[in-house]
């Protein structure tokens, strides 16, 4: 709370004075550190009629500097101010000479507006005080969520390069197998994406019977006895490919069908998947050639084989239809698949535009339908695009769930207005 006080400001201003009674003008508090040193770097401040310019250093109590053993490490000779919030010891440098002290003081309002905020059981504590803000500001922090998003994914997406080699068409393959399990089935089909190398699709990929065979068998979902000739052709078929590539298939109850809509069954989202990776051989040079949400959408519009029109499972027919990919389901495909893959592209290989298509995409996309970016909606946040709709998802999952209200820049904003979380407003 002190380090926060500190960097923003929110003590009194006039009462700074340091325990010898001089007066201390704060012109710059420093920049953050968050490595090893002092915890303020390049801080400026006026006392005694002269300015100084160096590092600072926060503690809870002045003794914690020798409990952190600073009076022996020469990095802390360049604190020109120690800030305390107690003073139980006179604190000096290496060679003895004392290092001015001020005790700071956390305003009343704000420690209270700091806890009811921390320790409100609210998923959302401030969500009745977002109107307060003007809508610029939000703009501008939903922005920075962003790139904050697209960088975390990034981040998930450097880690799969890593680990295989450096190609994008597994990764690729990987990333969008698993956002096809659509939430409850994410990991699971991740799962499944990783125990079965995109090469052997690939080599397969003439044929609609052995790619399912591929992506049924290695889902388990071919182990058991029926008398429906399609799916005892893809249980001979899973045989002869299970040994050609040295497979090892996965447990079937990791997929869950239970409280599934029938469009969303497991069986469904991997019958539209191998009719995906039929069509295409290299999606991925595909994705970064097209240059407009339809052209991409265009990428996924695929059938699934005609056993498919009658089923939405091996042992349950239903009325022909045929089922294609849905336009919502689309739209998360581009959202949660093509968009991370363009702007972690663009990051690794020196190429900006690339992207900055990306977050054009998510600005041309409609804002994602969830219980997240409707209860921030209801709070006053303007949500008009995927972008905005990611953003949101961002400050629900990094900030709120966190509790990092003080890290947030709606939290900030509402400690700096003195009326906020007065009393007539908790009421």
């Amino acid at each position: 709370m002190l380090h926060y006080v500190w960097a923003h400001k929110l003590y009194d201003a006039p009462s700074l004075v340091t325990v010898d009674g001089i007066p201390v003008e704060v012109l710059d508090p420093g920049i953050r550190n968050t490595d090893a040193g002092p915890d303020f770097f390049n801080a400026k401040i006026k006392a005694g009629g002269m300015v100084w310019a160096g590092n600072v250093e926060i503690h809870d109590k002045a003794s914690d500097w020798m409990r952190h053993h600073h009076d022996t490490d020469k990095a802390y000779d360049s604190v020109i101010l120690h800030v305390t919030g107690k003073n139980d010891a006179m604190i000096c440098q290496t060679n003895g000479t004392p290092i001015p002290q001020l005790v700071l003081t956390v305003p009343e309002p704000v420690r209270k507006n700091i806890d009811w905020l921390l320790l409100r059981d609210d998923a959302i504590p401030c969500r009745h005080f977002i109107g307060e803000i003007g809508p610029l500001h939000l703009t501008f922090w939903t922005g920075a969520l962003l790139c904050e998003r697209m960088e975390r994914k990034t981040a998930d997406i450097a880690a799969l390069l890593e680990q295989q080699e450096n190609d994008w068409n597994e990764v690729f393959y990987i990333v969008l197998t698993r956002n096809f399990g659509f939430g409850v089935n994410s990991n699971a089909f991740e799962q499944l994406a990783r125990s079965l190398p995109f090469r052997c699709i690939q080599k397969q990929r003439n044929s609609y019977s052995q790619v399912e065979a591929l992506l049924f068998g290695q889902a388990g979902m071919l182990d058991e006895a029926g008398d429906c000739a399609y799916y005892r052709l893809l249980q001979r078929e899973y045989r002869f490919l299970q040994h050609k590539f040295g497979l090892k298939p996965l447990d079937a109850s990791l997929f869950k069908g239970l409280r599934v809509c029938p469009g969303n069954f497991p069986h469904q989202r991997l019958a539209q998947l191998a009719a995906i990776w039929t069509a295409h051989d290299t999606l991925f040079s595909k994705i970064l050639e097209a240059a407009t949400p339809g052209q991409l959408k265009s990428c996924f519009r695929v059938l699934p084989s005609d056993y498919w029109k009658t089923h939405y499972h091996f042992r349950h027919a239903s009325p022909e239809k045929e089922k294609p990919i849905g336009e919502d389901t689309l739209n998360g495909l581009l959202i949660n698949t093509v968009a991370p893959m363009l702007f972690a592209y663009g990051q690794r290989n020196g190429q900006p535009e690339c992207s900055e298509r990306a977050l054009r995409l998510l600005e041309r996309l409609p804002a994602e339908k969830n219980n997240i970016v409707a209860t921030f909606s209801r709070a006053g946040f303007d949500v008009r695009n995927a972008g905005d709709s990611q953003a949101l998802i961002q400050l629900k999952r990094a900030y709120c769930e966190t509790k990092k209200c003080l890290y947030c820049r709606i939290g900030f904003r509402l400690l700096s207005f003195p009326y906020f979380l007065c009393e007539t407003c908790r009421a």
